[in-house]
């Protein structure tokens, strides 16, 4: 155990700083804590519904500037964040770890989403976001262009396990394609995208274009939800539902991430030392804390004592503290109530004739909210942690026998957000993972090559959500198309003494041949 005391920059000044943006007329304030060890680091504005609504229409304001600078204005901006989120990596990296109780390993692998993300859309942008011209019903005589306009405001609800990499990570391609933006981050983990808004403004974005709002879920979202144009939600199945039925009743439309209850594949051809590395990270990054973390893990029959007895060794050698430095490979859980939901399920399970083969423990000698990352056999669907998403570093052990049963495993859930399949015949592997219901699937990972491929949409399938970030429609969603379209000429109806007779015959003679010559 090295260091623990919180780093000198998070000094009450630089913090207070940050929470002076969150309006809060209401009085009430949060109280922010360390999670390491539940001292209070600031205390948090909580904002009224007058609030969120002024933070709606200050947006609003705003975004009429900014959507009207040319895309290459707003890019601009960009490349300087982007600079700036890696000038500034080990101060987020403090923050983050402060605020979530994360291993400082995780917390600087968070900041690294942003400037990805960035950067990828910095480049891809000018091709999404440009007119695009298509061709009209008549040839030559009409024509149809795509103008991509962007949704106005859009409201971003931010879960407290990757406050920064959500909360900011989703916010750059809603600027980009040139709308303003009401963030409501976890009243938890609000330093971290309070920070990344303050960068945002740094590098030149007009101020009031990114409103942060504070509260619990239930006090600010049907206002939130109310005011924007759009919404962003990142968090659990049930919130998600509540999302999605609000979203309905305004008429917008809402990008939902939400719970999971991963597989993990290891097929008969695996390399057993590398499935057993690579299952540590699945089963414990972030304290189990990551939607996109293994939960049941299934490894085939024949190399089922082998991974057992690896797995369990591995993971009791895992180191478990609360220290600023790259040391521990676990951190702590986010805060005590999710300490004891998880304890409960493993509580659960073993009065329900599950075996803990290692942790199942808290360990409150290293801080308030501290788990074992904790193995179970025999887990059954009975038990909470056989069908409910525990969200903790709790993974439970399975054997199958044939593919045919590991696929049928796999998708014996209402979740559908992420799987890994572990093969060294990678033909094999593929064909496995296209069986497998899932949004993201990782073939020889956990759970970074997928996510971390910004080119490509990354969602969830099932109950795991609706819609995705990343790729192409990362952005697009964040815009409507506008079609404008124009007719050179007057020839959709009969022409001078023609009857309609003679204009249908013509229209059926037509539609033919452009097909034939494949015009359409």
């Amino acid at each position: 155990m090295t260091e623990r005391v919180r780093p000198a920059k998070l000094t009450p000044a630089f913090l207070d700083g940050l929470v002076t943006r969150v309006p809060g007329s209401t009085g009430n304030t949060w109280k922010l804590t360390e999670v390491y060890t539940g001292d209070v680091l600031t205390e948090l504005p909580q904002s009224s519904e007058s609030d969120i609504e002024r933070a709606v229409a200050t947006a609003r304001a705003a975004q009429r500037e900014w959507g009207s600078w040319p895309l290459r204005k707003r890019l601009k901006v960009m490349k300087k964040f982007h600079a700036l989120v890696v000038r500034n990596q080990l101060l987020i990296t403090d923050l983050i770890q402060a605020e979530s109780g994360k291993n400082r390993r995780m917390a600087f692998e968070e900041t690294c989403d942003v400037p990805m993300g960035t950067s990828h859309y910095i480049k891809r942008a000018p091709k999404l976001l440009k007119d695009r011209k298509h061709a009209g019903p008549v040839p030559v005589l009409s024509s149809s262009t795509e103008v991509r306009r962007p949704k106005g405001v859009v409201g971003i609800i931010a879960p407290w396990n990757f406050p920064f990499a959500t909360g900011i990570s989703d916010t750059i391609p809603a600027l980009i394609a040139g709308n303003g933006v009401v963030l409501k981050p976890d009243n938890k983990t609000a330093l971290s995208p309070l920070f990344g808004v303050r960068l945002l403004e740094e590098a030149g974005m007009p101020r009031g274009l990114v409103q942060v709002v504070c509260g619990e879920g239930p006090d600010v979202g049907p206002t939130l939800m109310a005011g924007v144009d759009y919404v962003m939600f990142t968090g659990s199945t049930a919130t998600g539902r509540v999302i999605g039925e609000t979203a309905g009743r305004h008429l917008i439309g809402c990008c939902l991430e939400l719970g999971g209850k991963n597989p993990m594949l290891v097929l008969a051809d695996a390399n057993v030392d590398e499935a057993v590395h690579a299952a540590l990270f699945g089963g414990f990054g972030n304290s189990g804390q990551i939607c996109m973390h293994i939960e049941r893990l299934y490894v085939h029959d024949s190399l089922y004592e082998e991974f057992r007895d690896k797995f369990v060794a591995a993971t009791a050698a895992m180191t478990v503290g609360a220290t600023y430095d790259f040391g521990p490979d676990l951190g702590s859980l986010v805060s005590v109530d999710h300490r004891d939901r998880v304890a409960s399920h493993v509580d659960d399970a073993r009065a329900k004739g599950a075996t803990v083969l290692t942790g199942g423990r808290a360990r409150p000698d290293l801080g308030p909210a501290f788990y074992e990352p904790t193995i179970l056999e025999g887990v059954t669907p009975d038990m909470l942690a056989g069908s409910t998403e525990t969200f903790g570093p709790v993974v439970g052990l399975y054997r199958f026998r044939t593919e045919e049963e590991a696929i049928r495993l796999a998708n014996d859930t209402d979740y559908g957000l992420n799987a890994s399949v572990w093969s060294t015949d990678l033909e094999r592997a593929m064909d496995v993972a296209r069986r497998i219901d899932s949004g993201n699937v990782n073939i020889n990972d956990i759970l970074a090559t997928a996510f971390a491929s910004k080119g490509t949409p990354s969602g969830g399938l099932k109950q795991s959500g609706v819609g995705a970030r990343h790729g192409d429609q990362g952005l697009l969603k964040y815009t409507d198309a506008q079609n404008i379209a124009v007719l050179k000429k007057q020839v959709m109806e009969p022409q001078g003494d023609q009857t309609y007779e003679a204009y249908a015959r013509q229209t059926r003679i037509t539609l033919k041949l452009m097909r034939w010559t494949g015009i359409r």
